[in-house]
């Protein structure tokens, strides 16, 4: 796609370009990335986008065109253009790897970098990370949905224009999806491609049976044919049959049918018994059709209502169910966007790093100040509770820890001694070189399974999850009250004295 150095809001260049007329470019500061609300109303994320965020941030350049397109705006001195020629992010970053769960207010991503590299660079993280994440958590809940069966994304049609395609069916598979329609995807991500065919291949033939024997001798290996043209069980499914037994009879495994209309639930049921009567037992049922994690529970909780009352193995049926989904996964149906925000958290002043706060009328909005890492908690294996330290303190295993609620400090936990713990922030980039091996996606996604396996099932849960803990250390929860205090002091003051204020305002 070109240089996408200017993949960024004018207000990140117009602050640039203010701190070099101050000369504070080399000023060291720290921001966090980090979102208020997971979407869906649930209670987690999964984490993506990472290696696509780094890779901007690596390869920012300046080149004749950026140079030449800012100087025609009218807005920038030549000797701010200047800078810019050879402007490059020199700084470190430290970020949760993708694939892990990650929860509200806490640092997806941290930078520390001279302020105008920093503040730079704010825009396509977040167009990144939001999206992918969210994504990401979208296929994780359509996957656990499928009670963790082969989910296909079958999207690209759908989504937000080619980049948006390619970006949705890697976070997609990062949120558990075996495979993809989108063989572009297939060939920039390695990520299994998988098809049927459209009912226009079999409204080309003279006969459904014609279409698909047609379409079984040229793939006899990959043949799985759409049974919904016509008439799904009088037609579709019989012909799916000959076609399937003829296969078979050539030594050939017929790997299934796709139903893409009507009752999935009852059309699942009525197919997979004929065609375990046919022989055909290992044929696999493809279903699609605007699918997402709601459709998907209700047919797979039919599917069981219906196979009791006949007296059928309803969870054979579900096992051997495959899911194509489409327009609402890549689309995120049901929440359009992820509020990912970027925010100071510290910046440098006499030499030292000066904790930032970001003060609301609305608590949700006050910011945990200072230069920060996440830690993971867990007992017995089970995630317990994301613990956020300043990164000058030092957590020891096998000693208690207080871990104070953001808002309310007065509520607070001790973790035990016997409780372990994992540091959640990886060092990326540092003094602006990558020094991060980036795992492969079918690793993210084992990761991400493996997050999936630790957390309780009451905060995995599709409605009125329970709320995962984050808390701060007692130290971290001392500053923050301790700023919020000279706040509300220096507001006080102000009131009082207002020509004392205004005064003041003005040097």
């Amino acid at each position: 796609m070109g240089n996408l150095t200017l993949l960024t809001d004018l207000y990140e260049l117009t602050m640039v370009g203010g701190y070099f007329a101050q000369g504070k470019c080399r000023q060291t500061a720290v921001f966090d990335l980090f979102f208020r609300h997971p979407p869906f109303n649930s209670t987690f994320c999964v984490a993506a986008g990472l290696e696509q965020a780094v890779q901007y941030v690596m390869n920012i350049n300046f080149g004749a065109t950026e140079i030449d397109y800012l100087y025609s705006l009218r807005m920038f001195p030549d000797d701010f253009l200047d800078y810019m020629k050879t402007f490059r992010f020199t700084g470190d970053l430290y970020a949760v790897p993708e694939g892990r769960a990650v929860f509200p207010k806490t640092p997806m991503v941290v930078v520390k970098a001279p302020i105008a590299e920093a503040q730079f660079i704010e825009t396509a993280l977040l167009n990144i990370m939001n999206f992918q994440t969210l994504i990401a958590t979208k296929a994780s809940r359509i996957y656990r949905a499928a009670e963790y069966g082969n989910v296909i994304e079958f999207g690209a049609r759908r989504a937000h224009g080619p980049d948006g395609a390619l970006s949705a069916t890697r976070a997609a598979f990062v949120g558990g999806c075996r495979g993809t329609s989108n063989v572009q995807g297939g060939l920039k991500y390695g990520i299994p491609v998988k098809g049927t065919m459209a009912h226009s291949w079999v409204m080309s033939f003279k006969s459904e049976l014609e279409a698909f024997r047609n379409y079984a001798e040229v793939y006899p290996k990959g043949t799985v044919l759409l049974v919904d043209t016509y008439n799904t069980l009088e037609s579709g499914l019989p012909n799916a049959i000959i076609v399937g037994k003829e296969l078979e009879a050539k030594g050939h495994r017929f790997l299934g049918i796709r139903l893409d209309s009507g009752d999935l639930a009852y059309l699942a049921m009525e197919c997979s018994i004929r065609l375990d009567q046919a022989g055909l037992d290992k044929a696999r049922i493809v279903i699609s059709n605007n699918l997402d994690e709601e459709v998907i529970r209700q047919v797979l909780s039919d599917i069981r209502t219906m196979a009791a009352e006949n007296g059928v193995d309803g969870e054979r049926i579900i096992r051997r169910l495959d899911y194509g989904v489409g327009t609402h996964l890549v689309t995120s149906h049901g929440w359009s966007h992820l509020g990912g925000v970027y925010k100071l958290a510290a910046v440098e002043a006499n030499g030292q790093l000066v904790p930032k706060i970001k003060i609301s009328d609305n608590p949700d909005k006050t910011t945990d100040p200072g230069h920060k890492h996440l830690y993971r908690f867990f007992r017995d294996g089970e995630m317990q509770l994301d613990l956020l330290a300043l990164a000058d303190e030092t957590l020891e295993h096998g000693t208690t820890v207080d871990a104070f609620h953001p808002q309310f400090p007065w509520k607070h936990i001790r973790l035990l001694s016997s409780d372990t713990f994992e540091p959640m922030h990886e060092t990326i980039i540092r003094d602006g070189e990558l020094v991060y091996k980036f795992p492969s996606l079918p690793e993210i996604q084992q990761r991400m399974e493996e997050d999936m396996a630790c957390m309780h099932p009451t905060y995995k849960r599709m409605t009125n999850p329970h709320l995962y803990k984050v808390s701060l250390t007692s130290e971290l929860s001392a500053l923050k009250q301790r700023l919020l205090h000279q706040n509300r002091m220096e507001r006080n003051h102000q009131n009082a004295h207002p020509t004392a204020g205004a005064a003041q305002s003005e040097s």
